[in-house]
């Protein structure tokens, strides 16, 4: 079976609807539901900068023959004084899970971000009983730190979650990638 040609790109006008969607709807976005939200947030935010800011950011993730699958998200960390680090997201359609691309985002997200800005480390969460996510952050490079207890309060109780991090030095998974200007 051949893999799927997953691309990168920057959030277009069209991405929008999709986006207000993520806001509205409660499960599509798995584990990661946390009640409704501004729906008209989204594109307040495209209009401050295009979701390309300099201390987070979103990119649709294009599968294909032009299907849109979700988005993947960075956003600055910092430990100590300079020690500056991303810490990366990732939210698919539920049509699209389950097919390996969530791996292969990832692992392109961490390609790009290594290669334009000087972080060192990029680190990701997941839930205890996400063991998708969690094997799909190996597959994208990721090492478990640890168990962060009672982290997270989500559906009513506060619940575990697991870190993963990704340094510069480690070896990069074999991911074919390419980043869209445009789409």
């Amino acid at each position: 079976m051949t893999a799927p040609t997953v691309r990168l790109r920057p959030v277009t006008s069209d991405d929008l609807a999709l986006l207000a969607r993520f806001a509205v709807e409660p499960g599509l976005i798995g584990l990661d539901w946390g009640g409704f939200r501004d729906a008209q947030q989204p594109a307040r935010r495209f209009a401050e900068d295009g979701y390309l800011g300099a201390d987070d950011g979103r990119l649709m993730v294009h599968v294909d023959p032009g299907d849109v699958a979700g988005l993947v998200i960075y956003r600055a960390n910092q430990y100590g004084g300079q020690a500056r680090c991303w810490e990366i997201g990732i939210a698919l359609l539920p049509e699209f899970r389950g097919r390996g691309l969530g791996w292969r985002a990832q692992a392109m997200l961490c390609d790009y971000l290594f290669r334009h800005t000087p972080a060192h480390r990029i680190e990701a969460g997941t839930h205890a009983e996400n063991t998708a996510e969690q094997k799909s952050l190996e597959k994208a490079g990721f090492r478990l730190e640890g168990v962060l207890r009672g982290c997270e309060f989500r559906d009513g109780a506060w619940r575990d979650g697991h870190l993963y991090s990704r340094l510069r030095t480690d070896p990069a998974p074999p991911v074919d990638w390419t980043l869209d200007q445009c789409g």
